[in-house]
């Protein structure tokens, strides 16, 4: 019996120490999991935080570059395109570029130099290269993330406009430095012509060369006077005061500056524009539209040819017309004659002229409300410009003021007075 009770104590203890073990074990693997657990939930925080401030960094970027007019996109090591902002869609057209290669989604080979010069050389770079005709300038800039990660951010300007206008620029002073020598020159040799002791010119020589040095003054005044019309318009200070005029004196005046010039070339200038005709016009600036289509026309006309200028009534609208004999307009060129700084061939104008007559008169009548357009080659033979402007008596919402009314002239008041240009 004493065995079997020390063993029955034997088999408890045994049993107790087990289960002793085994308490010990999951109190082990309870404070195991617990520990794994808080360092899941550590991780899980530390992971919340970088998503965030991952979040708010695209957001940062999405902000900032969206708020430039410039293209602005972000490359890994790769070249692969990770971000952009909403204005490189115009780069990039339909293609999601997101993932992609930038040689895959950009054909410019310049671009993709660029960027790998920055790379290799780890320093920004700011460089001009053309896209498809259109003019960009980028400038990159490398960044080193964690020591072993580099990305390269490339933001790119759209240049085309200033492009041309730079080109359009020069070209404008190399025209007024031809059409100031060539008039200068002439004056020069003329006066010096009628001054020399050994050879005393006849009256008739004499009246011949002051007529000469009239006409190359009046051109020295019209490029005068055209580059102050640009500079008005281009800083919006030409004001259009709207009265109503008689179109027949309006035209009898344009025609009578143009008259010396015409008499160069042997033109007449015919006007049929009836004496009923009033229109509701800025008198002076519309003297200007009618003085460069027939300053054109007169340039363009043979010699012992006629220049003809008519009306003709519609509704609210009367249109005016110049024609001339010359060699008319291209159809492929009627509008483009109508753009700032822009000239038909050098070789058919014989390099006269600014280019700035017929873009002031695109103004002038937009001012007034009216059209004006050119009528190509397969329209009709030799020249021909045709602009409206509101009848006298239209149905318009500008006051009228009656320029043949004795009383005091009423000035149009600022929201009245409409603005040109």
């Amino acid at each position: 019996m004493e065995i079997l009770f020390w063993v029955s104590v034997a088999i408890s203890l045994g049993l107790a120490y087990y289960a002793y073990r085994q308490v010990e074990k999951t109190k082990t693997l309870s404070q195991g999991i617990q520990s794994r657990d808080e360092v899941i939930k550590k991780l899980r925080s530390q992971m919340n935080v970088i998503e965030r401030e991952s979040v708010e960094s695209k957001a940062l970027f999405s902000t900032i570059s969206n708020v430039s007019f410039d293209v602005v996109f972000l490359l890994d090591e790769e070249l692969t395109i990770i971000m952009h902002n909403r204005s490189a869609d115009t780069l990039f057209g339909d293609k999601n570029p997101i993932g992609e290669k930038l040689d895959a989604v950009i054909e410019s080979p310049d671009l993709l130099n660029i960027v790998q010069y920055a790379l290799t050389e780890e320093d920004s770079l700011e460089e001009q290269f053309i896209i498809d005709d259109s003019f960009y300038r980028a400038k990159t800039q490398v960044m080193n993330y964690d020591g072993d990660r580099r990305f390269v951010g490339v933001a790119m300007q759209d240049i085309t406009r200033l492009v041309q206008l730079n080109r359009a620029r020069r070209d404008l002073v190399a025209n007024i430095s031809h059409e100031l020598r060539t008039p200068i020159t002439r004056i020069r040799l003329i006066i010096e012509g009628l001054f020399l002791d050994d050879d005393k010119p006849k009256r008739k020589a004499s009246i011949q060369s002051l007529k000469e040095i009239a006409m190359e003054t009046d051109t020295l005044l019209w490029l005068a006077q055209e580059l102050f019309d640009l500079s008005m318009i281009e800083s919006g200070q030409a004001i259009m005061k709207l009265v109503k005029t008689p179109l027949k004196q309006v035209v009898d005046d344009a025609i009578e500056r143009l008259e010396t010039q015409a008499e160069v070339k042997d033109l007449t200038i015919v006007s049929h524009v009836p004496d009923k005709y009033e229109v509701l016009c800025d008198a002076d600036q519309l003297k200007r539209v009618l003085g460069n289509l027939i300053h054109n026309a007169v340039k363009w006309s043979p010699e012992n040819e006629a220049i003809t200028i008519s009306a003709s009534e519609g509704d609210d609208e009367i249109t005016v017309s110049v024609f001339d004999n010359g060699p008319g307009v291209p159809d492929d060129l009627r509008e483009r004659i109508f753009e700032r700084f822009y000239q038909v061939d050098a070789s058919r104008s014989g390099h006269e002229g600014t280019g700035l007559g017929l873009a002031i008169c695109k103004h002038i009548i937009a001012a007034h409300g009216g059209r004006i357009w050119a009528e190509g080659n397969s329209q009709g033979k030799g020249g021909r410009f045709l602009f409206t402007v509101y009848k006298g008596d239209a149905n318009f919402d500008v006051p009228i003021v009656d320029m043949n009314d004795d009383s005091e002239e009423e000035e149009l008041t600022s929201d009245q007075t409409l603005t040109a240009l």
